[in-house]
């Protein structure tokens, strides 16, 4: 199985246990008298099978991204270099939203708001991170469709 294959039945098993979880709490009360739609027992059942597939999958993804190596890195570098990649151009591009809203003034007697810092400089730093992030996630998805799971 690719990595990429294990990534898909992740999200599909995290998907999984989420639906369960929300039919368990669906089924944790009854009228007396009255059944409930769903066996919570099953569904624990059901949950606990779900979840232990998920740490083993989890589990083998990570020994896998630990393993390969990509453009000299392992797989969990390139990992942690595009989230942070992307959490500083998340940072940017609204810090740069705000530094480059215009003020608007009533009258030339308003005292006028300016930018405290070169939005234009900040605006081609965000380009140049957000092309990064692109060839670093590229990579990194290139690398899923090529190496099987440990």
């Amino acid at each position: 199985m690719k990595l990429a294959e294990a990534l898909q039945q992740r999200a599909d098993l995290t998907r999984r246990i989420a639906q369960i979880a929300n039919r368990l709490n669906q089924n944790a009360k009854k009228q007396e008298g009255t059944e409930p739609a769903e066996d919570p027992q099953e569904l624990l059942e059901e949950l606990r099978k779900c979840i232990g597939e998920e740490c083993d999958l989890i589990t083998r993804i990570n020994l896998t991204n630990s393993r390969v190596r990509v453009e000299g890195e392992t797989l969990t570098a390139l990992l942690s270099r595009r989230d942070s990649l992307k959490k500083e151009m998340d940072v940017l591009q609204s810090f740069c939203g705000e530094a480059g809203a215009v003020v608007d003034r009533y009258s030339a007697k308003e005292i006028r708001i300016l930018s405290t810092v070169d939005v234009r400089a900040l605006r081609k730093e965000c380009d140049r991170l957000s092309a990064e992030f692109r060839r670093v996630d590229t990579v990194i998805q290139a690398a899923n469709w090529r190496f099987d799971l440990k």
